[in-house]
């Protein structure tokens, strides 16, 4: 087979410009940030971020527009709105902390204070990477593009090849 690469003109069958349309701009990301240490009112955000009033309204609203945070009035005073993440912008995390951990590295040139830990164990988590469908870690000189297609029958292949494997052994 030969080595495919992504048609890098296509902005309809990619993710990544379908993302940046949504997210690409600093101040939608220091929102996000602000949300998952649970910030969840209009004057937090303000007062915490130190962003424009005007500006905080058009992101907070773009942001619910496509589905990455929801609004919500608050049951005991419906005038008060808190704005929540939804399961699309939980979502995000992963890419969120890809992206600090990147900074941290090649920009501040130091750890950040505090440290993103583990709940359980009070231990740092590790940096964010890519893994295979096995769990093993991989670099750039291990990936490839291949077309969906035959991805499905590598997929149907393994699927298949796990009963005779189990039945043998």
């Amino acid at each position: 087979m030969g080595h495919l690469r992504e048609p890098l003109n296509d902005m309809q069958n990619c993710g990544l410009p379908a993302a940046l349309e949504v997210m690409g701009e600093r101040w939608s990301f220091m929102i996000l940030r602000a949300a998952f240490n649970r910030l969840h009112h209009f004057e937090e955000f303000l007062s915490a971020l130190g962003i424009a009033r005007n500006i905080l309204s058009n992101r907070l609203a773009r942001l619910v527009e496509h589905g990455i945070m929801k609004r919500e009035p608050l049951p005991d005073d419906r005038r008060k709105i808190e704005y929540r993440l939804t399961e699309k912008g939980l979502d995000l995390l992963p890419a969120m902390l890809a992206l600090r951990q990147w900074g941290e590295k090649y920009s501040v040139g130091v750890p950040s204070n505090p440290v993103l830990c583990d709940e359980r164990d009070g231990l740092p988590i590790a940096p964010i990477g890519i893994h295979a469908h096995d769990g093993r870690r991989l670099g750039p000189t291990e990936l490839e593009w291949r077309d969906q297609a035959d991805v499905a029958a590598s997929v149907a292949e393994a699927g298949n090849a796990k009963p005779q494997l189990n039945a043998l052994g």
